[in-house]
């Protein structure tokens, strides 16, 4: 069995700044004690995936070479983005953070998992034919789920869990959401929904609007519009929204974000204070989609946060019981609140193809692309 032939995505950038994408032979891992062999069936490609496989890249250097079987994208990073990833430089990395697939071995403690289907966290890249990982790192799949319904049950599910559960431990009581348009968005949206917790969702597009509207959203802004920030205050004011997580990361959206916030709160004053509101106002950023510098401009009071926000580091910090409970409710929901859907499904030889990487690699909604590592694999 483990002569079974292993193959994964690979990218690496190099001192000069020449990316190369592959896809690389490897060998299988018998599994530990209390590790178990996946054959992967599936895998969304997130775009924390694409952050890691193309790096500060300029887009128009890609070029694609090798095989069909073999193929291989090859471009360049300018030298004035090199200092910000100076630790992955003349790294071969795998890629690919979750995806599902069987159990088609076991090690000594965890033979009763051989023929489950699971999902998991990769530890080595989910863009692989087979991954041996830790049996603590997977969910078993309940009865009648499948691999491309379990195939994004760790990233988003327990980000929009840990959204809302930040709220809660940090005593707010409403939320404000940018790039609401997103599936991890929509999946936010109805959690919400289901938890009777106010959402402000934020979108660039009149289309997105109707999208979230339809969802059953109550708040849902176009950042594009003559009267966004007008209409932004109007939505603090009457949710009481304290809290923003924002995925845009760069630019002046987490100062729009408290600027408002503090007008809303400033508002309920009863009487003038040269420090502004004394109600802590937080935005916490955990997406990168514009990697301009981030500016803070307006006027926030002297009640406020931006901070970084990542799902695993809330995850590790929490005790062990809240986050097995979280993790429940993500796996019951995988077809209902936390379901995920997909534009496109791909083999990994696609995902190394220049035609594959422009639709995937566009920030638009309803572009979401689920790899099949097996298929086409004979």
């Amino acid at each position: 069995m483990l002569d079974l032939r292993n193959v994964e995505v690979r990218t690496r950038i190099d001192h000069d700044g020449h990316l190369r994408i592959w896809l690389q032979d490897v060998a299988i891992q018998a599994p530990g004690r209390d590790e178990v062999l996946v054959r992967m069936e599936a895998a969304p490609l997130n775009p924390s995936d694409q952050l890691l496989l193309f790096g500060p890249v300029d887009a128009a250097t890609l070029k694609q070479s090798g095989t069909a079987q073999q193929p291989v994208i090859e471009g360049r990073v300018p030298s004035e983005r090199l200092a910000a990833i100076a630790g992955r430089l003349g790294q071969s990395l795998p890629v690919g953070n979750e995806g599902a697939g069987t159990v088609i071995a076991a090690g000594s403690d965890t033979l009763s998992w051989v023929g489950k289907r699971v999902a998991l966290r990769g530890t080595t890249g989910t863009f692989s034919r087979y991954q041996t990982v830790k049996a603590a790192d997977c969910l078993v799949l309940p009865e009648g789920v499948s691999a491309r319904e379990g195939a994004a049950a760790f990233i988003n599910p327990l980000t929009a869990l840990g959204m809302v559960e930040t709220l809660r431990r940090e005593g707010h009581t409403a939320l404000v959401h940018t790039a609401a348009a997103s599936n991890l968005g929509q999946m936010l949206n109805r959690l919400c929904l289901a938890d009777g917790v106010p959402l402000v969702n934020i979108v660039r597009s009149e289309e997105q609007v109707r999208l979230l509207r339809d969802q059953g959203a109550q708040f849902v802004l176009n950042s594009n519009a003559d009267d966004f920030r007008s209409a932004l205050q109007k939505a603090l004011e009457a949710t009481g929204a304290t809290l923003a997580f924002d995925a845009i990361g760069g630019g002046t959206t987490a100062g729009t974000l408290l600027s408002a916030m503090e007008a809303a709160a400033s508002s309920r004053l009863t009487r003038y204070s040269r420090y502004g509101s004394p109600i802590h106002k937080q935005v916490y950023i955990y997406g990168v989609l514009d990697p301009s510098p981030r500016v803070l401009d307006g006027q926030f009071g002297m009640a406020w946060g931006v901070g970084g926000w990542l799902m695993t580091w809330f995850y590790e910090r929490i005790d062990a019981g809240d986050a097995a409970r979280l993790r429940a409710r993500a796996t019951d929901g995988l077809t209902t609140l936390f379901a995920s859907h997909f534009s496109a499904e791909i083999g990994l030889e696609q995902m190394l193809s220049l035609d594959a990487i422009a639709a995937y690699t566009r920030r638009a909604t309803g572009t979401k692309f689920l790899v099949l590592p097996q298929a086409g694999w004979v």
